[in-house]
C-alpha cells in the first residue's frame, strides 16, 4: 500500500500539521485573553469557570500550515481558503462579541457559495437502482444547503470538552482510511484529512477535559465547513452507495440537529433557540460524567465510522448488524431521555 499522499508521506503530513497545532494553542490562549474572547459559565453551560475560546483559530493556521507544504495549488484548492477564510473572520468576530444567528447564517452562506459557484464543488447527480437523478438547476443551492447544514451541526455538538474536535478527528480519519482502502489517496480530499487530522489533534491535547481552551465558533464552525467540502469532493456525483459513507460518519452531528429541530417545534420554540437538551447534555445527566460521556460520543461516532468502512469494503453483513446496533442506541436515547420530550 501507498504510505504518500502528492509525494509526501502521511505521517510526515500528519506529523507537521500536529505539532503546529500544538505550538499555536498556547499562543491563542494569551490572544484570546487579551480580546476578551472567553467563554463565561451560564445556565446553559457545563464548565464552571471563565475559559478562553478561539481555539479554532490555531486549527485553522495549522491547517494553513500543512497546505502551505503539502497540498496542491488549484482553483478548488482556492475556492475552499476563501471559503474557510470567511468562516474563521466570523467566528473570530462571534467569539468576542456574539453576532445575531440570522447574520451568522448569512455569512456562512456566502462562505459555502464561494466553495460551490467559484471552486465547483456540488452534487450533480445521484444514481441508484438503475434509476439517474440528476439536480441540473437544483445542485447549487442544494449544495449550499447541505454545507451550511454541517457546519451548524458540528457547532450544535461542540458542548463539552473535546468533543467536536474528537467526533471531527473519527470523520477524517475515518474518509482517509477509506480512501486508502479504495486506493483513492491522490484526490484533494485525502490531503484535507490529512492536514485536518494532525490539526485537531493537536488541538484536543489541550482541549480534553479539563480543557484549558475552547475551539469557540472560529473553530466549529470551522470543522464543519471543511467536513461538509471534505464528503462533497470524495462523493460527488456519485452514486447512492457512496454517498451513505460521509453521512454515515456524520450520522451523530446530523442525527443531534434533527432531534434538536424536532424537540423545538413540539414546544413551539424558535428552531434557532439554543438549549440543554443536545444528545451530550441528554448522556451527561445519566451519568454526571463529562468524561464519560465523551467516550460514549467517541464510542459511538467510531461505530459509525466502522459501519462506513465495512460498508466501502462492501462486507454488507457486518455493516447491517453494527447498523442495528445503532439504532438501538437511538432508541434509547428516545425513550430514555429527554432529547424529543420529557419523560414521565
Amino acid at each position: 500500500m501507498e504510505w504518500t499522499v502528492n509525494g509526501h508521506h502521511i505521517l510526515l503530513i500528519i506529523g507537521v500539521t500536529f505539532f503546529a497545532s500544538l505550538l499555536l494553542v498556547p499562543i491563542i490562549k494569551k490572544t484570546a485573553l487579551h480580546v476578551g474572547a472567553v467563554d463565561v459559565p451560564d445556565e446553559r453551560k457545563v464548565h464552571k469557570k471563565p475559559i478562553p475560546r478561539l481555539g479554532g483559530l490555531a486549527i485553522f493556521l495549522a491547517f494553513l500550515t500543512g497546505y502551505i507544504f503539502f497540498a496542491e495549488h488549484n482553483v478548488q484548492m482556492l475556492s475552499i481558503l476563501i471559503g474557510s477564510f470567511i468562516i474563521i473572520l466570523l467566528g473570530i468576530f462571534d467569539d468576542i462579541k456574539p453576532i445575531k444567528a440570522r447574520y451568522k447564517f448569512i455569512i456562512q452562506i456566502l462562505a459555502s457559495s464561494v466553495v460551490v459557484l467559484y471552486g465547483n464543488i456540488s452534487l450533480t447527480e445521484i444514481s441508484a437502482f438503475g434509476i439517474n437523478l440528476s439536480f441540473e438547476a437544483w445542485s447549487y443551492p442544494l449544495t449550499i444547503i447541505f454545507i451550511t447544514a454541517i457546519i451548524n451541526a458540528i457547532n450544535f455538538i461542540d458542548g463539552l470538552d473535546g468533543l467536536a474536535a474528537g467526533v471531527s478527528t473519527i470523520y477524517f480519519a475515518t474518509i482517509a482510511i477509506i480512501a486508502f482502502i479504495l486506493n483513492r489517496i491522490g484526490g484533494l480530499d485525502t490531503i484535507l484529512c490529512l492536514l485536518m487530522l494532525g490539526s485537531t489533534l493537536g488541538f484536543l491535547v489541550y482541549n480534553f477535559n479539563p480543557a484549558s481552551i475552547f475551539m469557540g465558533d472560529t473553530g466549529s464552525m470551522f470543522l464543519g465547513f471543511m467536513i461538509a467540502v471534505i464528503a462533497l469532493l470524495g462523493y460527488k456525483a456519485a452514486t447512492v452507495t457512496s454517498l451513505i459513507v460521509p453521512i454515515l460518519v456524520l450520522f451523530l452531528p446530523i442525527i443531534d440537529t434533527f432531534f434538536a429541530i424536532f424537540r423545538r417545534i413540539i414546544k413551539g420554540e424558535n428552531i434557532g433557540k439554543p438549549d440543554k437538551e443536545h444528545i451530550h447534555h441528554q448522556l451527561l445527566k445519566l451519568n454526571k460524567s463529562t468524561k464519560k460521556t465523551v467516550f460514549i460520543m467517541y464510542g459511538i461516532s467510531l461505530l459509525c465510522a466502522l459501519i462506513s468502512i465495512f460498508y466501502a469494503l462492501g462486507d454488507n453483513n457486518k455493516a447491517i448488524l453494527l447498523y442495528i446496533g445503532l439504532l438501538l442506541v437511538v432508541a434509547f436515547l428516545i425513550f430514555k431521555t429527554d432529547i424529543l420530550f420529557k419523560q414521565k
